[in-house]
């Protein structure tokens, strides 16, 4: 038998090799030579990015930034972790940074979750909970969702003596739901204090003041939560990977056991330290994306298509054959985001982008409808 012939995936663990891959969005690139599209022409809101691109601030940083790229990062981002302890009220020990949020996610079942173990989350919640979970050997507890919204309750009634992870998206990405501030603090205060909470707030930024998250404040009171932000979303950084998390000492010590020694390169924390600097930008994105979840969910209305009333920067909403519905925009150079595999097979999800990718977005969906 050849090197070449010998499949050797037998040697992984029964609970890797169930693994469904994680698939984003489709790349302009991608689509441009499939379809044998100009790059120019196509419209992509299938991953949540920040249609204004990076605060000025940010591009200057990164400009400055690398001529030093032949050096390693500071593996522990000293400067990068003073700039958010100052912006979130919060103790440098209590920051822990990752190659986008979804590293604070794999560190925290990497570190609290093996084989015996099992860990919560939502139907219809984030793809990434029930792969970091059986990537460790975990068993993950889905909870049937209420009007595609997390039934806390449901959690509540789903720990047992082995739910070491709780996993919360708020607001949830696909469905964009929000669970409200005090329903959110009265859930934590009945959780067991062994049982770890991650709440992953990728999307506050697009929240309105009033809705904004006050999770941080909490985390004096609740040793026990684990709070997930990201430079990817309103920030703009999503290319750069860059994300951080928030809780105890004793638990941010955990999750840099093992975190790799350089997981946020050195442009990545330059950007970051000048974004969080620039509210300006993140208030204009902000603007942007109230503007444009008006533009296509009246858009969306007027072509008699229900959605899923969001507080994120994407609406889900609900077509018949969406599956060749998503087919025929790619054709036409749209991208969105078929969620088939969170159990919604008749929904698409679409991202809020200039007012000019809305409108040609709801242009080429009414024609592709109709």
């Amino acid at each position: 038998m050849t090197s070449t012939s010998l499949n050797l995936s037998h040697l992984a663990p029964d609970y890797i090799r169930a693994i469904a891959p994680y698939q984003g969005g489709k790349p302009i690139s991608e689509l441009a030579r499939e379809m044998g599209l100009n790059e120019a022409d196509i419209v992509k809101l299938a991953s949540n990015e920040n249609p204004l691109g990076i605060s000025p601030k940010a591009q200057m940083a990164i400009d400055e930034a690398i001529d030093d790229i032949a050096r390693y990062p500071d593996g522990n981002c000293f400067a990068l972790r003073e700039a958010v302890a100052k912006k979130f009220n919060v103790a440098n020990q209590q920051i822990v940074f990752g190659n986008g949020s979804n590293d604070i996610l794999e560190l925290t079942a990497r570190a609290f979750l093996h084989a015996g173990c099992e860990a919560i989350y939502s139907q219809h919640a984030f793809a990434v909970y029930p792969l970091v979970t059986q990537a460790v050997g975990a068993t993950g507890v889905v909870v049937p969702a209420i009007n595609y919204a997390h039934d806390l309750d449901g959690f509540l009634k789903a720990i047992t003596a082995k739910t070491r992870l709780i996993f919360i998206a708020n607001p949830n990405n696909p469905t964009g739901t929000l669970i409200a501030k005090d329903t959110l603090k009265a859930f934590l205060k009945v959780v067991p204090s062994d049982v770890l909470v991650i709440l992953d707030e990728a999307y506050d930024e697009y929240l309105s003041a009033s809705d904004k998250s006050e999770a941080i404040d909490w985390l004096s009171e609740f040793n026990n939560l684990i709070i997930s932000r990201t430079f990817s979303k309103a920030y703009g950084l999503a290319g750069l990977r860059i994300g951080f998390g928030l809780m105890h000492a004793n638990v941010a010590d955990m999750l840099n056991r093992v975190r790799q020694p350089f997981n946020v390169n050195s442009i990545a924390q330059a950007a970051a330290i000048a974004s969080l600097a620039d509210d300006d930008f993140v208030a204009r994105s902000y603007a942007l994306n109230q503007a444009g979840m008006a533009q296509l969910t009246q858009g969306l209305e007027k072509l008699g298509l229900a959605y899923i009333p969001s507080s994120a920067n994407f609406v889900s909403f609900s077509v018949k054959n969406a599956a060749s519905v998503n087919q025929k925009l790619l054709q036409k150079g749209v991208i969105v985001r078929p969620i088939a595999n969170y159990e919604m097979a008749d929904y698409l999800r679409v991202s809020v982008g200039l007012f000019s990718e809305n409108a040609r977005f709801l242009a080429v969906l009414a024609e592709v409808i109709s």
